[in-house]
């Protein structure tokens, strides 16, 4: 647990929900219909043990099916984390932290490990840097291992 933070729910933000409903939607209402009519249109082209077609519609198909399963639970295993709706004094889910090391300064965004895109500045607070500060204060130093070595950041601001 990391600051009330039950490790067995899946963290998403509203926009990070949004994009996996809107996700599955599509799979469900559009691709999976489409797969299902291309898969029902090779099997009457005749032998299916020679049909490549029907072969690569119905691998297609297990793929989006499996792809349904997993969005169906992690958004049923899901809770929402609570962003920008209160102040807070110490790093948490949602937060937005201003970090500096002895290079720059850097802004990040603490996100559950299914939304994690360090290329967006958005890191996860099972990642290394994402577990050095949660539950920090600002003015705060953390210290993170990295292949390079060891860097140290401290906490700028919290939002």
């Amino acid at each position: 647990m990391v600051l009330g933070v039950k490790m067995d729910k899946i963290h998403l933000t509203k926009e990070g929900r949004e994009k996996l409903e809107k996700e599955l939607s599509f799979l469900v209402e559009e691709k999976r219909v489409k797969l299902v009519e291309r898969l029902a249109l090779a099997r009457t082209a005749g032998d299916l043990s020679e049909n490549n077609d029907y072969a690569t519609a119905k691998e297609e198909l297990e793929f989006v099916d499996k792809r349904i399963d997993e969005l169906k639970e992690t958004l049923a295993n899901s809770v929402l984390i609570n962003q920008g709706n209160k102040k807070t004094s110490v790093i948490c889910l949602g937060c937005k932290v201003m970090v500096q090391n002895e290079k720059a300064n850097h802004e990040f965004c603490i996100v559950g490990e299914w939304e994690a895109d360090p290329a967006n500045k958005k890191i996860s607070h099972s990642s290394p840097l994402g577990k050095a500060l949660i539950g920090k204060k600002v003015g705060e130093e953390v210290e993170v291992e990295v292949p390079a070595g060891k860097i140290v950041y401290k906490v700028l601001a919290i939002n």
